[in-house]
């Protein structure tokens, strides 16, 4: 029922910048989170940063001051802008939004994953 499509992935040098893109499409009562998680072959997904529709962003040590976070609410999209880019900083990104659906009782919380964008740092 939701769709999450990701752009913005690529190949750059190392100390290059990209900028990743969000948007969710579909029937949405009300967006939860959105935010970007990274993961290597081998290893497990981790977080890289999100954004809580009524919270404070929150970074993962390792991308702090390095990369940003935003919302546009409007269209219910999020951007993950990557700076200083580091070979280490070149798995998969995934989008991801928590949502809140109105259900036979109540309100009922998902969670909803892209299908994954590339980045590749070359040194």
């Amino acid at each position: 029922q939701v769709q999450l499509v990701e752009s913005g992935g690529g190949s750059v040098w190392a100390g290059g910048s990209l900028r990743l893109s969000c948007a969710a499409s579909g029937v949405i009562f009300r967006i939860k989170t959105m935010g970007w998680y990274r993961q290597a072959q081998g290893k497990q997904r981790e977080l890289v940063a999100a954004i809580p529709t009524d919270g404070d962003t929150n970074y993962a040590d390792s991308v702090k001051g390095r990369i940003t976070i935003s919302r546009d609410t409007a269209n219910n999209a999020v951007y993950l802008a990557m700076n200083s880019l580091k070979p280490e900083d070149a798995p998969a990104y995934y989008c991801k939004v928590t949502t809140a659906e109105v259900g036979l009782h109540g309100l009922v919380g998902y969670a909803f994953w892209g299908r994954g964008t590339q980045v590749t740092v070359s040194s």
